[in-house]
């Protein structure tokens, strides 16, 4: 009996043009039926396929998804679903180490045959390839290619993925927070060349704020692994500070036991000027924070303030440029003029609540240094306060006539407290503007 003829084979263009994208796509979906059953138990057979079909000149992105879909046979944590990698345990007449080292060889192999071309593969399947690479041991040299493959699209990754557990007995901590601090200093090298575009490090700064809020939990996070993490991208990457004031918070209540000069040096990477009104509203009334930082998120709500009533009242400088005049209703400039007044009354409020706690503090620096004692403990000077600031406000006497009772004294912690709630101002203290 004669052997039937094999059958020709599949042609798949590269770039293919119009009139043949269902040709196309036919073939594509023909293209999956190569992968016998011989290939996808035998990993040498898969790659020689693979590389036949590299040959034909298929797209990389297409030989990567192919990858990336037969790989799971081989290695279930590469699915990305966790009940089936949990459900193939390895075969009973199976040692672990032999298993370990047939892991270790899937992982070498894939990586080996992966498209060179850059965002060829996706990136969440890097990682899960990253995380089993460094759970098996692979080669370094196999580690180094997957963490630059990550790092050149580290954009397109998602949180869960980029979780990946520590499997070293030298490290602390439960998540590989160095692996993840290299990932991002290498992408914001791509940043610094011009390779990257700036939504794309947006895209980064709010992953890696994420991230920081679920690694500061960790008890064995020690500060200056956080800090390295905060640092390693630059200043200009985040449009908003409210991810990071999170993880910030997110440590000091995990880790109470944080120095007060490592507060000062964990709360200098938050700008205040970028915090938004509830994240700024949250640190005023926050204890865990230093005094210094919840005083300079006070005076930049004040300088926004400030800058907000100075160009409400005219009607150019709040409208939008091209616009024109705009004609308001009688209504709308009563409801104008009325925000506008709760607005310097705010302005005028936290100038002599700021006054009256640098009163306070020239004091208390007074009886410290009449005592014999050092200078100071507060030194405004590093504040930034002008005397503009400091001279605006005046404060009349601080005991009664009448009676001679004592006000009630003015420290940080119960201006902090006024500021919040936003009492009025008392009549004992004499309202300026500066």
């Amino acid at each position: 009996m004669e052997k039937p003829p094999s059958p020709e084979p599949v042609t798949v263009y590269a770039n293919p043009p119009s009139h043949h994208h269902q040709e196309t796509f036919a073939g594509e979906m023909e293209y999956y039926s190569w992968f016998d059953e011989a290939s996808i138990q035998d990993m040498n057979y898969f790659v020689k396929t693979i590389t036949g079909i590299k040959s034909k000149g298929i797209r990389p992105d297409l030989i990567g998804s192919i990858i990336a879909h037969y790989a799971s046979k081989w290695l279930p944590d590469l699915s990305g679903n966790v009940s089936a990698a949990t459900a193939t345990p390895p075969p009973p007449t199976e040692s672990v180490t032999a298993s370990v080292m047939k892991k270790r060889f899937f992982v070498e192999t894939l990586t080996e045959i992966l498209p060179p071309e850059k965002d060829s593969v996706p990136c969440n399947f890097l990682l899960r390839l990253l995380r089993t690479a460094k759970m098996v041991g692979a080669n370094q040299n196999y580690l180094t290619e997957l963490e630059n493959r990550v790092s050149w699209q580290l954009d397109q990754a998602s949180l869960k993925e980029l979780m990946i557990p520590s499997f070293s007995h030298t490290c602390g901590t439960l998540l590989d927070v160095e692996l993840v601090t290299r990932l991002v200093k290498k992408f914001a090298g791509l940043d610094s060349e011009g390779v990257k575009t700036g939504a794309a490090l947006v895209k980064v700064a709010k992953l890696v704020d994420s991230y920081l809020a679920e690694a500061a939990i960790d008890g064995g996070l020690t500060l200056p692994e956080l800090i390295s993490l905060a640092e390693a991208l630059p200043s200009h990457a985040r449009t908003t500070e409210d991810g990071l004031y999170r993880a910030i918070d997110t440590y000091l209540k995990a880790h109470p036991q944080v120095m007060k000069q490592e507060r000062k040096e964990l709360c200098r990477l938050i700008d205040s000027r970028k915090l938004s009104p509830e994240a700024a509203l949250h640190a005023a009334q926050n204890d865990r924070l230093p005094v210094r930082s919840i005083i300079r998120v006070l005076f930049t709500e004040q300088t926004k303030l400030s800058r907000h009533v100075d160009w409400s009242p005219s009607g150019s400088h709040s409208s939008e440029p091209g616009s024109g005049p705009q004609c308001l209703s009688k209504r709308e400039m009563n409801v104008q003029q009325a925000e506008i007044k709760r607005l310097r009354d705010d302005v005028l409020r936290l100038q002599s609540e700021c006054g009256a706690m640098h009163m306070q503090m020239e004091r208390l620096m007074e009886k410290k240094s009449s005592g014999g004692g050092s200078k100071g403990f507060f030194r405004w000077k590093r504040l930034g306060l002008g005397p503009s600031i400091r001279g605006s406000v005046g404060v009349e006497k601080m005991m009664n006539g009448d009676n001679g009772e004592e006000l009630e004294p003015r420290t940080p912690g119960n201006m902090k407290t006024r500021l919040v709630k936003g009492r009025t101002t008392p009549s004992r203290w004499r309202k300026s503007m500066s």
